[in-house]
């Protein structure tokens, strides 16, 4: 899980992201202009709900507080995850979800001048969904985009699921 913060004119609109780490796909999202614990509940939600992961899958995040929360924790523990957070201060444990946040602001969110925060709801699921996760190629994945590489390892059935999360 990694969250972040998009500016806009009246201030700022918090994202929070749950990648798949095996296919680095976005599997869950959120904007909120709050960065909470309920900002991460709504992403993790969502990812639960696209993925039914079996029990054993580990939640990687940062040591944020809305991570550490009694809410979130105990979402993590109902859902059989097991948890597993970055050292204090080093970026470099989480470093598919920053290479994320990296690659959407330099792909996305530098390129355009958002004003509102309706103005991030209508660009950014489109840029995740379609551009991200469909198009976007990564050499990690041998040149494919997430959802073509995770087609291509379910059609083999030998696809293991991975959930990460980082703020």
């Amino acid at each position: 899980m990694i969250d972040t913060y998009i500016a806009i004119l009246s201030g700022f609109v918090y994202l929070a992201v749950i990648l798949d780490l095996f296919a680095r796909r976005v599997v869950g999202y959120a904007l909120s202009r709050n960065i909470d614990t309920t900002l991460c509940l709504e992403a993790l939600r969502m990812a639960l709900a696209r993925r039914r992961p079996p029990a054993g899958i580990i939640h990687h995040s940062d040591r944020g507080v809305q991570y550490a929360s009694r809410d979130y924790v105990e979402e993590l523990l109902a859902n059989g995850f097991r948890i597993s957070m970055a050292r204090k201060g080093n970026p470099y444990d989480n470093a598919a979800a920053e290479s994320f946040i990296k690659t959407l602001k330099a792909e996305e969110v530098y390129l355009w001048e958002y004003r509102t925060m309706d103005d991030v709801q209508n660009r950014l699921p489109s840029f995740i969904e379609d551009v991200y996760n469909r198009k976007r190629l990564h050499s990690s994945l041998g040149y494919r985009p997430p959802v073509e590489f995770e087609e291509m390892f379910n059609n083999a059935k030998s696809c293991p699921v991975t959930l990460t999360a980082a703020v």
